[in-house]
């Protein structure tokens, strides 16, 4: 019985040719054996995680200053605070 993603894939796959190193090739052909997936499976799964994944998150701009022309009340001294509160 036929997936309908794998008749799709195989209908919409193209086939292309990489340079990979030995050792990368070695690598990637046992993890292929160990997980019970092709190597081109491996592959396109690698390459949209990294084309579809999160994007590296970006520098914030820094936060605006403010100045609020001093303090009204010693946050240290609990009682001007409640009385500040109740006011």
């Amino acid at each position: 019985m036929f997936d309908i993603r794998s008749v799709s894939d195989m209908v919409s796959c193209m086939k292309t040719t990489l340079n990979i190193s030995d050792a990368t090739m070695r690598e990637l052909k046992r993890e292929a054996a160990r997980r019970g997936r092709t190597m081109s499976q491996l592959v396109e799964a690698a390459l949209r995680a990294l084309l579809h994944g999160p994007k590296p998150a970006r520098e914030l701009p820094p936060l605006p200053e403010f100045h609020s022309g001093g303090l009204l009340v010693d946050v240290a001294d609990r009682q001007a605070l409640y009385d500040v509160m109740e006011r």
